[in-house]
């Protein structure tokens, strides 16, 4: 076991970390030049410069993937938490099918209207009509998201997984709250309120490049269903953002 460990470049932590920094540093080195990337035990062995301009272009070359990996390996050890919990969810979705994963999301959410509805006709508790609409409304779109994300998972391959089924799934997290909120005043303050405090946040720190902010400010309210399209568009580049750390991960650790 410790024979392995040391031809391994170290056991536990230490040698995990360094292990996939070799991983990306010679993938990096392989969009340029052949023979970079695992060949310590091949017959060929590794390519290596001979000329002088070969020399400044390789290890040029190398010292820029080495800088590129200061930022990309805290995102490949993040591609790699998101991961886990991915597979978790995907071994949910295996057992149960896509039909099965849509009923289990419509029952839930059936079930929380039904629920919300009784208690509106309940004397005690005065929970107006809208707010049993809102619920309604807030169970169809996490029901058809989560259908659209099984799918996708299911029927795709890691492209359509990374296009498609992440972006549905923030989706069916994020919208529901959003649309129940919409009808039902006494939610704002919990939804609507901080959702306005994180879009001026981000008009002010983030898409302050190109002049976005101005543009958004003059030509959009957010106001009524702005705030479900607010979301609808932060769904989608989180998800691409985490396929894409997912796929990063599965570059360094390929998954079993």
């Amino acid at each position: 076991m410790s024979t392995r460990s040391q031809r391994g470049g170290g056991g536990g932590f230490v040698g995990a970390i360094r292990a996939d920094v070799q991983r990306l540093h010679g993938a990096w080195m392989e969009i340029v030049f052949p023979r970079q990337r695992g060949r310590g035990h091949s017959v060929m062995g590794k390519w290596k410069p001979e000329t002088l301009p070969q020399k400044v272009g390789y290890h040029g070359w190398s010292v820029l993937g080495l800088i590129g990996l200061l930022v990309l390996y805290p995102l490949t050890v993040l591609g790699l938490a998101t991961r886990f919990y991915a597979a978790k969810l995907d071994s949910t979705r295996t057992r149960l099918g896509i039909v099965g994963v849509t009923a289990v999301a419509l029952l839930g959410w059936g079930l929380l209207t039904i629920a919300w509805g009784a208690m509106s006709y309940m004397s005690q508790v005065d929970i107006p009509i809208e707010a049993v609409l809102a619920v309604a409304a807030a169970s169809g779109v996490a029901t058809v998201s989560t259908a659209l994300a099984a799918t996708c998972t299911k029927k795709g391959g890691r492209a359509v997984t990374v296009v498609f089924a992440y972006p549905f799934a923030m989706t069916a997290l994020f919208l529901p709250p959003v649309v129940a909120a919409l009808v039902t005043p006494s939610l704002h303050p919990y939804v609507l309120d901080p959702s306005y405090e994180f879009a001026a946040w981000a008009l002010d720190n983030v898409l302050v490049v190109g002049g976005i902010n101005d543009y958004l400010r003059g030509n959009f309210s957010l106001e009524g269903a702005a705030y479900a399209a607010m979301w609808l568009g932060i769904s989608f580049p989180l998800g691409w953002f985490l396929g894409t750390i997912v796929a990063l991960a599965n570059l360094v650790r390929p998954s079993e």
